[in-house]
């Protein structure tokens, strides 16, 4: 509330509320009351409150070798049977409560709070994700496992395979190799995935370390972390021709060699300018975009009057692709000028400027 108070004088109440996230009707309220506050009158004790010997005593029964490892309810009922009566079990869960001494009897499992994970990729080959997902076999409970890698900024398939099982073995096979067939320096790729079993393995941490790869992973049960690998796998499986099971391995193979033939070199993807992703993953997309700009300028001068717009432009690349782009800051809103850029075009300001400096050379 000081901040919002601190800032208001100069962008008013509704932009520092904006700004800093606070509702402005908190704000209002906070002002209301520091008008005119009484002051807080104490509260009188009951009459029928415990004293404060008798709590003393309570507490030193809750507390006792007898029953420290018992909670109130268990300590109430006992002693009831052997006919003594100190006070209810809730009272005596307020004495504990008013020396700190109200915890899980029980050890519970804390998990970690997990931070989000914030990718950028400015060109192939700099941020892949992976994962593995599973395709039926011949009979009930037989699966064939097949393991993608995805490369996150030309969305292009750069290593696959089907097993017969999924392991961390095979997943630290097909990583070297697709490493190997991409020409990857050390430093050069971050590699993201969840938090499945050979994901995590000890055995692809350690082939990641020696490749010089920086591994991430995404939060446990946050599928947006991974979002590009899971869409592609929804096209996967909704391709016209996909089959409700597989006749054998053969089978599996066969069909996923067909499908990143067209996924690669054939699928127009609407993320990358209705591209493929081989020619965006090759360099070529900047004469592709060119000649479609010839066209459509060829079309816009032999009948503008088709074009209520104005002349056509071709889809371009995106200038960065993000895993989870970061929340705007005031910094950022003051430097280009306006606090109503909106959350999506942020990261990709932000990102173009990266672009720019590692072309200049002012980025190693």
């Amino acid at each position: 509330m000081e901040a919002v108070e601190h800032l208001a004088p100069a962008v008013g109440t509704a932009a520092a509320c904006r700004a800093l996230g606070v509702g402005r009707s908190r704000v209002y309220r906070a002002r209301h009351r520091t008008m005119d506050t009484p002051t807080p009158v104490p509260r009188p004790t009951p009459a029928r409150a415990l004293t404060a010997d008798e709590q003393g005593l309570v507490r030193e029964v809750l507390n006792s070798e007898r029953f420290q490892d018992c909670a109130p309810r268990q300590v109430y009922a006992t002693l009831l049977d052997e006919g003594t009566y100190l006070c209810s079990w809730r009272t005596m869960y307020r004495i504990l409560d008013a020396h700190t001494e109200v915890r899980e009897r029980r050890d519970q499992l804390r998990h970690p709070n997990y931070s989000k994970p914030e990718l950028l990729a400015t060109g192939p080959n700099q941020l892949w994700s992976w994962d593995i997902t599973k395709f039926k076999g011949p009979a009930a409970w037989t699966y064939y496992y097949l393991y993608v890698i995805l490369d996150v900024y030309s969305r292009c398939i750069v290593g696959w395979m089907v097993m017969e099982r999924e392991c961390a073995s095979l997943a630290e096979e097909l990583i070297a190799d697709t490493c190997a067939k991409e020409g990857i320096r050390p430093e050069q790729l971050t590699l993201h995935a969840d938090r499945g079993s050979a994901m995590t393995s000890k055995t692809v941490a350690q082939l990641l370390a020696d490749l010089g790869v920086t591994k991430t992973h995404s939060r446990p049960h946050v599928s947006n972390d991974n979002p590009y690998s899971e869409a592609q796998f929804k096209t996967l499986k909704y391709r016209p021709g996909f089959p409700e099971q597989f006749g054998s391995l053969i089978d599996a193979r066969a069909w996923m060699r067909a499908f990143v033939q067209w996924y690669n070199q054939e699928h127009r993807h609407s993320g990358i300018g209705l591209l493929t992703p081989a020619t965006v993953h090759h360099g070529q997309a900047p004469a592709v975009i060119g000649a479609r700009q010839q066209v459509l300028q060829t079309a816009y001068t032999l009948h503008p009057e088709r074009f209520v717009r104005g002349a056509p432009n071709a889809p371009v690349l995106p200038p960065a692709v993000w895993i989870n782009p970061p929340a705007p800051t005031m910094a950022t809103d003051q430097q280009g000028g306006s606090s109503d850029t909106s959350n999506s075009s942020l990261p990709v300001m932000r990102a173009a400027k990266l672009q720019e400096k590692s072309a200049s050379g002012d980025l190693p």
